[in-house]
């Protein structure tokens, strides 16, 4: 997580500033500075590091401890994002690809979101207002067509089918929890719906 407000760096822009090639300072000096400041994505391709602790340790100063509140501007990766919504990394992905979410924006490599967007997210579910049930004042909303209407999670399970059209849907389904989770049950369900908007509607006679 970035804290609010607080600026970042990395290890590129800290080997520039000591003045040494990057190789250079991750093996010299990469162990001991990574000892006492913690990278804020630690699974992330490119660490990134609070700029105040960084130039506290690059000073001689003590470092000081990042902020422990959350803050609705607080920057998240998707593996916190994951965590906050009880979904796997990989669908936050695909939920940001699908318009679910926003394509949130890219650190230093790291796709990050803001906490507000990510409770919000998680506080409205698809097909629902804020609070939930009929707004005064409003015409009542359409049911839905079936329970996974609007459920981004509907068009994994279709282009898994696509991907995967020989193999039993149960399978397809242990496989789809595994990546991005959920159980294996409800991963069946959104299989046998997909399946079933691919057959070809005929109209009444």
């Amino acid at each position: 997580m970035i804290p609010h407000s607080r600026p970042v760096t990395t290890e590129a822009e800290i080997a520039e500033r000591v003045g040494v090639p990057l190789a250079t300072w991750r093996r010299r000096d990469a162990p001991h500075f990574r000892a006492h400041v913690a990278s804020l994505f630690p699974n992330s391709r490119y660490l990134i590091y609070d700029l105040a602790q960084t130039d506290a340790y690059l000073t001689g100063k003590p470092i000081p401890p990042l902020p422990t509140d959350e803050h609705p501007e607080d920057h998240l990766d998707a593996k916190e994002a994951a965590a906050i919504l009880g979904i796997n990394a990989k669908t936050v992905h695909a939920y940001a690809t699908q318009g679910y979410l926003s394509r949130g924006e890219t650190l230093y490599g790291t796709r990050v979101w803001p906490r507000r967007e990510i409770e919000e997210r998680r506080d409205n579910p698809p097909g629902q207002g804020k609070g939930g049930g009929r707004v005064a004042g409003r015409p009542q909303p359409r049911r839905k067509a079936h329970p996974y209407q609007n459920d981004p999670r509907l068009q994994i399970a279709t282009d898994a089918l696509a991907a995967t059209s020989d193999a039993p849907i149960s399978h397809t389904a242990t496989e789809l929890a595994r990546q991005h989770g959920g159980s294996p049950r409800t991963w069946e369900r959104l299989l046998s719906q997909a399946r079933k908007a691919e057959q070809p509607q005929h109209p009444p006679r």
